[in-house]
């Protein structure tokens, strides 16, 4: 079978185009808002939000409504919760953080294992990638469409909220609207990413790309291009081993990302380990060279 074949054969079936569109969608979105993620150094808070969104998709899929709704109601309770744990008691952020999405993702669960059904949600854990509907589909890339608009429309804002809060507030933006609708676009992604991923998977998706970007360069305008470009060619690349070797397509793509990662992290020219130890190398060599007019 040549390289054409086996790029073509998936494309014969229609779950793996759905699975393709689904993975392409969720990637690039998640990418794009992973880089002010990274930035801003809100790493946890997106584990938080993404885990805490499940007890509101479970509770949106019995009342019959968009699990969107369901996942932005308790994205917002969430952060709500870890500001009030924080500002009303000795406990820091990162130990609220870590008891409200854990408590949230827990009532998830417990709300799963309750909940009468023909479908089984545990695809909302671990994501079902493969079982994407037409109609799932289409409603992924509706939400995508609007957090993916919605970010690149507010970039700028964005962007400065991340940098400077203080000069944000100073030329009349409202760092606190701005930071909430950070966090309302990271419910809505969560949303878009649970198809392909699954809760648990969606913080790497969220996380990844933008810390491999930031490893390849200073420039953030440059960080929304390579971002998005690496996680989907990450979730192409992992969906098309998964198929072939037959294992679990969501973390094969969150694999992928991951060793992508590591090489940036090891041979990045500027920002890697390796790279950096032969940079400095290159530089003591230049420094005990004699100058050309000393030769002689």
């Amino acid at each position: 079978m040549n390289l054409i074949d086996l790029i073509v054969e998936p494309l014969g079936y229609d779950f793996m185009v759905n699975a393709l569109a689904t993975a392409v969608t969720a990637a690039a979105v998640c990418a794009v808002l992973s880089c002010w993620l990274v930035l801003i150094g809100w790493s946890l808070m997106g584990d938080a939000v993404s885990h805490a969104v499940l007890p509101g998709v479970v509770l949106a899929y019995v009342l019959g409504v968009p699990f969107a709704i369901g996942a932005l109601l308790f994205g917002f309770l969430a952060v709500a919760l870890i500001g009030a744990v924080r500002d009303t008691s000795r406990i820091k952020e990162d130990a609220a953080i870590g008891i409200v999405f854990s408590t949230l993702f827990a009532l998830g669960l417990v709300l799963i294992s309750v909940t009468p059904s023909n479908t089984d949600l545990s695809h909302i854990i671990f994501g079902n990638l493969l079982g994407v509907s037409k109609a799932e589909l289409t409603q992924i890339v509706i939400l995508g469409a609007i957090a993916l608009g919605i970010l690149l429309f507010k970039r700028k804002d964005f962007t400065l909220f991340a940098f400077d809060p203080t000069h944000a507030h100073a030329i009349g933006l409202n760092p606190k609207i701005i930071g909430a609708a950070l966090l309302g676009l990271l419910a809505l992604t969560s949303v878009v990413a649970l198809q392909a991923v699954g809760v648990i998977l969606v913080v790497a998706m969220l996380i990844i790309p933008g810390a491999t970007a930031h490893l390849l360069t200073d420039r953030f305008g440059r960080m929304l291009v390579i971002a998005p470009a690496i996680s989907v060619a990450c979730s192409v690349v992992g969906l098309y081993v998964s198929y072939y070797l037959d294992t679990a397509s969501g973390g094969m793509i969150v694999l992928t990302q991951g060793a992508v990662f590591g090489l940036v992290y090891l041979f990045s020219p500027t920002q890697g380990l390796l790279g950096k130890r032969y940079a400095a190398s290159k530089r003591r060599r230049a420094a005990a060279s004699p100058e050309p007019s000393q030769v002689g």
